[in-house]
């Protein structure tokens, strides 16, 4: 891969791009009702994965002098000057959120394309403006994205909320607070240094692991839900085998606060979401 992909991989931030894609179509998959056709459900993966990247753009742009002060953050393109920074950039992620919505709109419907919106306005806007410098609650709610994407994906199929695809978005909004916590207290330095109030920083490390402990076994109790509403034993599967995975690297964390624990505990929260969605697909597969 060449220097100038590496960096639009980062600046982007499509890894995590590509996981809320892959949430938005297990929600298309998992949508009771007559599925669209393929290249539709394509459409709403890639419609979420632009407005997700554009967010994530969005969010390196205006952070930079919080960035440079993060060991993690401070060789990003813009701060390196890797990647010009500039209000092209602006014009652009406009483009693409813009873009992604209204062809949501036309190609699906617009309850869709509203879900599409909101979970780019709400990593961008909601977290990145108006939360993360002044509540630790800023993740919580900016965990809402996720949520949208799901929600983004089951509306392609039926724009009704259905308790299914309600219930799959729940877990999403419960999923990304463990998650994100468990990076904050492996890097609880560089928030301090930034003056970022996240958990770890509020609270100290060790009532914030019991925190992501508590939270993530809430998280796998609520990841059953989905089986009161028509999920099949291919997503109980992987409920409880991501989930009781989870659950033991959360123990550890509880046990032994440290850097090295919350970065097992961080990827554990990646392989959780990850054998959750493989699950959902797979009921949805069978059952179609």
């Amino acid at each position: 891969m060449s220097n100038l992909a590496k960096q639009i991989l980062n600046v982007f931030k499509l890894r995590i791009g590509v996981v809320i894609a892959l949430t938005a179509l297990t929600g298309y998959a998992m949508a009771p009702g007559a599925h669209a056709p393929a290249w539709k459900a394509a459409l709403i993966g890639v419609a979420v994965l632009l407005s997700a990247a554009a967010a994530g753009a969005f969010n390196q742009y205006v952070e930079r002098d919080i960035d440079i002060k993060m060991e993690r953050t401070r060789n990003r393109p813009f701060l390196t000057g890797a990647l010009r920074h500039g209000p092209q950039w602006l014009w652009l992620i406009a483009v693409m959120v813009g873009g992604s919505t209204l062809v949501t709109a036309w190609a699906l419907n617009w309850i869709s394309a509203l879900y599409v919106f909101l979970g780019a306005f709400f990593y961008a806007v909601v977290y990145t403006v108006w939360l993360k410098r002044r509540t630790w609650l800023n993740i919580v709610i900016g965990g809402l994205a996720g949520s949208f994407a799901v929600m983004a994906g089951a509306a392609a199929v039926n724009p009704q909320p259905e308790p299914l695809t309600l219930s799959l978005a729940f877990v999403l909004f419960l999923w990304t607070p463990p998650h994100f916590w468990s990076l904050a207290i492996a890097r609880v330095d560089d928030y301090q240094a930034a003056r970022v109030p996240m958990l770890p920083v509020v609270i100290g490390v060790p009532a914030a692991s019991r925190v992501v402990l508590a939270n993530t076994i809430a998280l796998v109790a609520a990841s059953l839900l989905p089986m009161c509403f028509g999920a099949g034993p291919a997503y109980l599967a992987g409920a409880l085998t991501g989930g009781a995975y989870f659950i033991d690297k959360s123990v550890r964390l509880a046990r032994r606060p440290e850097r090295k624990t919350a970065m097992v505990n961080f990827h554990a929260s990646l392989l959780q979401l990850t054998v959750l969605i493989i699950g959902a697909i797979a009921d949805a597969v069978w059952n179609a």
